[in-house]
């Protein structure tokens, strides 16, 4: 079995690249981490051109009409660049939950917005510190209003619609809530990656609009994070990688004793550790890849390993960057700190590599049983 994209699909991941190489080096990161900006409006805008942001919408609803092979490959590149974009929030779960869960006149409002970039999506779980259980739902949705409060919404402050998890009649549903609504507020937080902001949201009898099956919402929620954690950890994978490249250059310039770090034996070996695991994350997400592509049962353990490799590939990489760059990988001004916030940003978002872990031993328990 082929496991290996097409040459188109290359062809795409190489547009993509060259297309944030010129648009959004590390320095872009950089601009919306010390200024006042939740994210590069006009990266966004160039993402929404380009079709990034529609690749699995459909044509009719303005849409790439790509799939998720493609998406995936996207997704690289994004990590790659850490480009300051709520890239992994709008497309990742936000689309994800309105094109399998939205009726039709829910996917007529939004998808097309979603495609142009004119609406930013997030997705609102967590009310406590701790892993989300359905127990732990206790934001309230009665007669079209949501009351509660969710934590560290992952660019809650720049998006303009949630998917928010509330207690309803039937139980946990997921429900739509216009963020710039009445009965919405929101609290900018202090994030660790300040490329990609948090906020929490508070709502007081908010409008909200029901999505997909009332009573069945943390099952959605639970579907759509092992989706999205096989796309995570693409990202992931191509910002492990890129700190790689930039580690290896920089001790293959740096000299000592008259030669270059990278030919001493100890860094040899912590390269190629590094190197096995990021190609190790990288297997594990290609067979995410085509589990998520085809909707395949064995996404519920392939998203689990996909995204625990990709985490642990990523905190490696960001931290054997600040070791291997020396004195000066502890500075503001060289970029380790970036690829560190990231991984950190990244490594939570969905949840910690250890619930991801958990789960995957319960799911290949209850296959075993």
């Amino acid at each position: 079995m082929n496991f290996d994209f097409s040459e188109d699909q290359k062809l795409l991941q190489k547009t993509v690249r060259d297309y944030l190489e010129e648009h959004s080096p590390l320095t872009a990161a950089r601009e919306v981490l010390e200024g006042p900006a939740t994210y590069s409006p006009d990266l966004w805008k160039g993402a929404a051109e380009l079709g990034w942001l529609g690749a699995t919408i459909p044509e009719e609803h303005g849409g790439a009409g790509f799939g998720h092979l493609e998406l995936c490959l996207i997704a690289e590149e994004v990590g790659r660049a850490l480009a300051p974009i709520p890239f992994s929030s709008s497309v990742y779960l936000a689309t994800e939950a309105v094109l399998r869960l939205g009726n039709d006149a829910q996917q007529k409002a939004l998808l097309p917005g979603l495609a142009n970039g004119e609406q930013i999506g997030s997705f609102a779980l967590a009310e406590k510190p701790g892993t989300p259980t359905a127990d732990s739902i206790q934001c309230a949705f009665r007669d079209g209003k949501l009351t509660g409060t969710k934590i560290a919404v992952a660019d809650g402050e720049a998006a303009s619609f949630a998917v928010v998890a509330a207690r309803g009649p039937e139980g946990v549903s997921l429900v739509i809530v216009n963020l710039d609504a009445d009965g919405v507020s929101r609290e900018s937080l202090d994030s660790f990656d300040g490329a990609r902001p948090q906020a929490d949201l508070v709502f007081d009898g908010a409008p909200a609009e029901l999505l997909g099956t009332a009573g069945q919402g943390f099952e959605h929620a639970e579907s759509l994070l092992d989706r999205a954690a096989v796309l995570m950890a693409f990202e992931q994978v191509g910002a492990a990688e890129r700190a790689f490249d930039i580690t290896k250059e920089f001790t293959l310039g740096r000299y000592a004793f008259g030669r270059p770090v990278a030919s001493f034996q100890a860094v040899k070996h912590r390269l190629a550790d590094l190197w096995c695991a990021i190609e190790l994350a990288r297997s594990n997400s290609y067979y995410g890849a085509w589990a998520l592509s085809g909707d395949e049962p064995e996404l519920a353990v392939a998203a689990p390993g996909a995204r625990v490799a990709a985490t642990e590939a990523l905190e490696l990489a960001a931290e054997e960057m600040i070791q291997l760059h020396g004195g000066v990988g502890f500075t503001w001004e060289y970029d380790c700190h970036l690829f560190y916030r990231r991984s950190k940003f990244l490594g939570l978002t969905l949840g910690s590599a250890r619930d991801w872990r958990d789960k995957l031993v319960r799911r290949l328990a209850a296959q075993q049983a």
